[in-house]
């Protein structure tokens, strides 16, 4: 039986990580352990070409390069992580996916849609989330909160650039509106009854129940 895979995409600081956190301890609760990861990342060599991404010393990278590198680093993921996890039963949560580089490389950077994609379907195989969930949040809002321990490379750059994100997340979202939720920015407790309904059904597939006193 395959398992379910869920994404969880969004601007700076929209909140991802604690959403994704609480699902998971949910999943837990029912009974199933599942797999969580994040991009880039989530591998060995993910790791590796994590730091090139988001660390300061690499500003330089040109937008083709920074594509490359994100897809590089999903490939492996996808191969070594994600597809095993599918196709043994487990439930998947990763915290972004190839909708990220719609949003950033595509929109963000300005990159050719189609080369966006074509790269995209390279790297996952044609690996599409059951769910994504599409958390908005005001640029200006999400950049200082994410950045407030310190910006890495993505979080420094200019408010334009996060705004033309957000619109390519709002695209994406019209385009796929069975797979793609989006739920704006707010209360933690707000988000999470948004969250956990829009997870709910999807999971119930994997056998895992999401109570109404946990929503």
């Amino acid at each position: 039986m395959r398992g379910v895979f869920i994404t969880f995409e969004g601007g700076d600081g929209a909140g991802k990580t604690t959403q994704m956190r609480l699902l998971a301890e949910v999943v837990r609760r029912g009974g199933v352990e599942p797999v969580v990861v994040r991009e880039p990342g989530g591998t060995r060599t993910g790791e590796s070409v994590r730091e090139i991404l988001l660390g300061p010393a690499h500003d330089d990278l040109t937008a083709v390069a920074e594509l490359f590198l994100f897809a590089a680093s999903r490939a492996q993921l996808t191969a070594e992580v994600i597809v095993p996890a599918l196709e043994s039963g487990r439930v998947v949560l990763c915290d972004r996916y190839a909708d990220s580089t719609t949003a950033y490389q595509g929109y963000g950077r300005g990159l050719d849609l189609d080369l966006v994609r074509r790269v995209n379907e390279a790297a996952t195989g044609g690996l599409v989330p059951d769910l994504t969930i599409v958390l908005d949040v005001d640029p200006r809002q999400g950049v200082a909160a994410a950045s407030a321990g310190g910006a890495d490379r993505m979080e420094r750059q200019a408010i334009a650039f996060h705004e033309r994100v957000r619109a390519g997340y709002a695209a994406i979202a019209a385009a796929e509106p069975k797979r793609v939720k989006v739920i704006e920015r707010g209360p933690v407790d707000a988000v999470w009854r948004e969250v956990s309904c829009v997870a709910a059904p999807v999971l119930a597939g994997a056998g895992v129940r999401i109570d109404e006193g946990e929503r």
